[in-house]
């Protein structure tokens, strides 16, 4: 069947592409260096024509409060409008673990503002809650960095390979609409402040990781398990050492 995958020349997109490709399925890589713009609807409808599922797993440029909240409204909007128009029959979505118990991130509400947009269409959907990704690892570190110290909260940290998020991404859009929420993440879950002075260890990274119970991610404190699903969720592989061993400088 035609897939086309929003966000397709991306981290995970385009890893869905080659995936689904593998599979025997045409999968086609849209974003605005294919010439396809979610926000303006630049060449949606020529994209969408026969398409079966359509998956998003595109991002904001930029992940300031209002930027990001208007990127996935208006992208969603748009994209939805297009996919009743060409007749589409399954959207799917990626999202991420924990956000609707945390509307006062930033991020978070624009994401649930894309889920409401979602449920509430006509199409049959599907969103998969992904925890965080081993390759944003080195950026999250980047973020909570004073000075020679990188400040982490103690709280509980499932990390996903890429690979496995695009894989359950993929076999999710090929099934039947769920119209609701599956929840993947990482096979291992740590305390936030010791996966990274780990894996700060193991980069050879000389930063100190300091515990912080007040430390922010994405401008706000978190709870013990706001980072991590709950129980039913389908969980990966990959642990975050074989994947460090097999993907040097990430």
């Amino acid at each position: 069947m035609k897939i086309v995958v929003i966000g397709g020349t991306g981290l995970i997109g385009s890893k869905l592409v080659t995936k689904l490709g593998e599979h025997g399925h045409e999968a086609v890589a849209a974003s605005p260096n294919t010439g396809v713009d979610t926000l303006t609807g630049e060449g949606l409808a020529e994209v969408l024509a026969g398409a079966s599922v359509v998956i998003d797993v595109s991002n904001s440029p930029s992940f300031e409060d209002a930027a990001v909240l208007e990127f996935f409204e208006t992208s969603t909007r748009n994209l939805l409008a297009a996919e009743k128009a060409a007749g589409v029959g399954h959207h799917v979505a990626l999202s991420v673990v924990g956000t609707e118990g945390r509307p006062d991130i930033g991020y978070f509400r624009a994401k649930i503002a894309q889920e409401k947009l979602i449920k509430e269409s006509s199409i049959p959907f599907s969103i998969v809650h992904a925890t965080q990704f081993y390759e944003f690892a080195r950026r999250i570190a980047d973020g909570a960095t004073d000075g020679d110290t990188v400040r982490m909260p103690p709280v509980l940290f499932q990390p996903i390979a890429g690979d496995e998020v695009a894989q359950a991404v993929g076999r999710t859009a090929v099934g039947s609409p769920l119209n609701g929420p599956v929840e993947i993440a990482g096979p291992e879950q740590f305390r936030m402040d010791e996966f990274f002075r780990d894996a700060l260890t193991a980069w050879g990274d000389p930063r100190e990781v300091v515990t912080d119970p007040h430390a922010h991610y994405f401008g706000a404190e978190l709870q013990e398990r706001n980072l991590v699903p709950g129980d039913g969720a389908v969980l990966g592989e990959i642990k975050y050492a074989d994947w460090l061993a097999g993907n040097a400088g990430e």
